[in-house]
């Protein structure tokens, strides 16, 4: 398996793609096992943050090329996209927070994958590309998630010259969140990691469900739909628990419930 998953005592899980020789490739395999991993740590109950990373070089490349180019007939192709739409989905619907962490190049469906994770983090090195374009490609998939986290006229120019931007530009454009130094990275997003592992599991899963769905929704009924997720959220016990320990002036003792 080229997926590496390592579980950290403070309830953060590290997922890391772990072939190098590929750049990190979101091959049939590689795409497979990802979905495989996300959907068994979203069942466990200690994992409250996921980070998801690349080992050697860099994030990730996209789809294997050698592997697309073998691929023969129309149905091979869409079993692909489809299946690399189906990882983007898992993580954006599953229920714990997932960051990340990227050094290196995100190109193609691996700048998708950062698009499509809550929160990233990068090195002042690392590069994001939608380069489709270059091979007569057009990076239509990594656009759906990439458009969501940019404005349209710097994805288009992704999309267009296929030209890989900076870190600096990213976090500019709302891509990434920031990005430090290679020696920081690991210890600032560990940082972020252990404060969200801190919060409510059942708190983080009602909210990451109603940010996404609400942004697809009208402004009428967005504010419908969330006040209804308001209400559930202030039925569970952790929102009493909450509350009360903010007006005690103590620390919460969450019961994920």
């Amino acid at each position: 398996m080229n997926i590496k998953v390592k579980n950290l005592s403070s309830g953060i899980s590290i997922v890391t793609i772990n072939e190098p020789k590929t750049y990190n490739s979101l091959s049939f395999k590689n795409l497979n096992d990802l979905i495989k991993v996300f959907k068994k740590l979203d069942k466990n109950t200690k994992i409250k943050v996921i980070i998801l990373q690349g080992a050697g070089k860099g994030f990730s490349a996209g789809h294997n090329l050698k592997e697309v180019k073998s691929l023969k007939g129309k149905n091979k192709y869409q079993k692909l996209f489809n299946l690399c739409s189906r990882l983007m989905l898992q993580i954006v619907e599953g229920k714990k927070p997932v960051i990340a962490k990227v050094h290196g190049a995100a190109y193609a469906a691996g700048c998708q994958l950062v698009a499509s994770c809550d929160l990233a983090f990068s090195t002042k090195e690392a590069l994001f590309a939608t380069p489709g374009v270059n091979i007569g490609l057009f990076c239509s998939t990594p656009m759906v998630a990439v458009s969501r986290k940019i404005s349209r006229k710097p994805m288009m120019k992704m999309l267009l010259t296929g030209e890989p931007i900076s870190s600096n530009y990213a976090k500019e454009i709302g891509l990434i969140n920031d990005y430090f130094s290679r020696s920081k990275l690991d210890n600032e997003v560990l940082k972020v990691a252990k404060k969200i592992a801190t919060k409510s599991n059942l708190t983080i899963k009602i909210g990451k469900q109603a940010f996404y769905k609400q942004l697809e929704m009208p402004l009428k009924k967005a504010y419908s739909y969330t006040s209804k997720m308001m209400t559930l959220n202030m039925m569970a016990m952790d929102a009493k628990e909450g509350i009360s320990a903010f007006l005690e002036k103590r620390k919460p003792k969450w019961k994920n419930k």
